[in-house]
């Protein structure tokens, strides 16, 4: 999946606004991540957040876009996303050992689910998961939602990167 880190067109439908800034703001994790060490990319660099590092961010976000789009909007199960293991504090962020290549390939596999569901649906309709209230949001709510949560982590991966190494930069 290749992902542009071009801003949408300022005059555009609705659909192609919301998806191509969710993906623009997506194409920056990579972009992020370029150049990176897997020793650097596990390395924490927040001593009160230990698995705020690049790789557990890049982890977390994989998990975001199955648990907001497969399981709250499609009603999907949510076994398989470590975001709904309540034994185990933050596990979509612990990655311990797991290469960030592997990471980011997840995360973009997907992104790119996430945007097959996109396209296939209405912006009105609504989710399908009993389990949260938020699960009733419209898919044009995710979708809304989805680019503040992937931009705010983007956010996350600027500090850490430049903490990690000194590089910094929007786009």
């Amino acid at each position: 999946m290749s992902l542009s880190r071009v801003r949408p067109p300022a005059v555009a439908d609705e659909r192609t606004q919301l998806t191509g800034w969710l993906d623009m703001q997506r194409a920056l994790v990579r972009w992020k991540c370029e150049g990176l060490s897997e020793e650097d990319a596990h390395r924490p660099v927040l001593p009160t957040s230990p698995l705020m590092t690049v790789a557990g961010l890049v982890s977390h976000m994989r998990w975001t876009e199955h648990c907001w789009f497969e399981v709250l909007f499609l009603g999907r199960d949510s076994a398989t996303n470590p975001q709904f293991d309540e034994a185990v504090e933050d596990a979509d962020m612990r990655v311990e050992g797991v290469p960030l290549a592997r990471l980011l390939d997840e995360y973009e596999q997907q992104c790119a689910v996430s945007n097959e569901i996109v396209a296939a649906h209405s912006f009105d309709e609504v989710g399908e998961f009993p389990g949260f209230s938020s699960g009733a949001a419209t898919l044009r709510w995710i979708l809304i939602h989805m680019v503040e949560e992937t931009a705010r982590h983007v956010g996350h991966l600027d500090t850490v990167r430049e903490l990690l190494d000194g590089a910094k930069g929007y786009y």
